[in-house]
């Protein structure tokens, strides 16, 4: 009797009509409510730490740039924005696992909606940081689970995703410099972010379809070896210690250097110009989060030397101000948006592609850490930084 051939297995069955477009949407819009929070939380780093009547002091310099310095760092939010989020993905590896997606999902929600209406009622400083730290724990918890299902979507879900978090800071910087600008106090300014909870829960629940191929939806990886586990932390790693260090260099840069980047003779204010870094900053990262199809870099350290090398030139524009205007400042801002939005969106899918269904889920989840610390260090060196600068602040 013939040996039989063996059997092949079968392909995978094609996805329904339509379902790319719809989970690219899904991701799309779960990017954007996911990041909004926490984006919106830096814009008004300055306006929420400056009391009315503002405190603040005027250190002029000879070319006509001037430091005008606020009582507390905008690093003091930038901290409260990102700790609670490195906390939670650095226990994730260990315990996320017991949390169905669809709890996740609820929960972040809940927290970006309750972080807006904290921050919307608050009568001081620490009512404020307790909205953003609630804005931190929806955006962490919401990353981590959105990252690691979008890597079962090969299709839409990490570009999307990467995408839409771009067009969070894009949006979130416009909206909070144009409502801000047309008046608008800062309770009234967050109302409309409300909607950003409800948006989340349609779009993950209506939308998203089951990623392609046979199987079921995916859970997260449960009961891998040791040596499947060290596989996926190693490949995770090359792409968060460099992920890192831009994060590191970008962070101190924005809150640590450009409120005191200011120039007085422009017909901007300090608060203005401060907004309007952050609106080119995020201009930057939405046009390179948006690339990946287009540009693929698959190692991140020359990313990393060009964040830090800019890092280093803004801070000697800070200590010894030989900018010559505010547009060049802009230019560079607009620059480190371009790289860290390049690194994120690389480090991601690099990990995707080296990393097989087994283990990736812990391996997205570990490669998140590298942008949470490197933010951490820098909000500690920010305030460190507005220390030196401004003494009598």
């Amino acid at each position: 009797m013939a040996d039989e051939e063996p059997l092949l297995p079968a392909p995978p069955p094609p996805e329904p009509p339509g379902a790319p477009w719809r989970n690219g949407a899904a991701f799309w819009l779960l990017g954007l409510c996911n990041n909004l929070p926490y984006v919106l939380m830096l814009s008004a780093a300055r306006d929420i730490v400056e009391p009315a009547p503002p405190a603040q002091v005027l250190l002029p310099h000879g070319n006509g740039s001037a430091r005008d310095c606020g009582p507390v760092s905008t690093g003091a939010v930038l901290l409260a924005d990102i700790l609670p989020t490195l906390l939670l993905k650095l226990a994730a590896p260990f315990g996320i696992h017991l949390l169905p997606y669809n709890v996740r999902v609820v929960g972040a929600a809940l927290c970006a909606w309750g972080s807006f209406a904290l921050v919307a009622s608050a009568t001081n400083m620490a009512a404020s940081l307790g909205g953003v730290v609630l804005a931190s724990v929806a955006s962490g918890l919401g990353e981590v689970t959105f990252l690691a299902l979008a890597a079962h979507y090969p299709r839409a879900g990490l570009p999307c995703w990467s995408s839409g978090t771009g067009g969070a800071g894009l949006g979130g910087a416009l909206a909070w410099a144009g409502l801000l600008q047309a008046g608008l106090p800062l309770p009234h300014a967050l109302l409309p972010a409300l909607a950003l909870p409800p948006l989340t829960l349609i779009s993950y629940f209506f939308l998203l379809g089951p990623p392609p191929g046979p199987t079921e939806p995916p859970r997260p990886a449960v009961g891998l070896t040791p040596a499947e586990k060290w596989g996926a932390t190693k490949a995770a790693l090359r792409q968060a210690v460099p992920l890192a260090l831009v994060y590191f260099a970008e962070y101190f840069i924005n809150q640590g250097l450009l409120e005191l980047l200011y120039f007085p003779a422009s017909a901007l204010t300090h608060n203005e110009q401060y907004r309007w870094y952050q609106l080119l900053y995020q201009a930057g990262v939405f046009a390179s989060r948006s690339s990946p199809r287009c540009v693929r870099l698959r190692r991140l350290w020359l990313l990393a030397l060009l964040q830090v090398l800019n890092a280093l030139l803004l801070l000697a524009a800070v200590a010894v101000p030989f900018l010559p205007g505010l547009a060049v400042a802009f230019a560079l801002v607009a620059g480190e948006g371009l790289v860290g939005g390049a690194a994120y969106a690389n480090a991601f899918l690099n990990v995707a592609e080296e990393v097989g269904p087994v283990g990736r889920d812990l391996a997205v989840t570990v490669a998140a850490l590298g942008d949470a610390v490197g933010i951490a260090l820098a909000g500690g060196a920010a305030l460190g930084v507005h220390g030196a600068f401004c003494p009598t602040a």
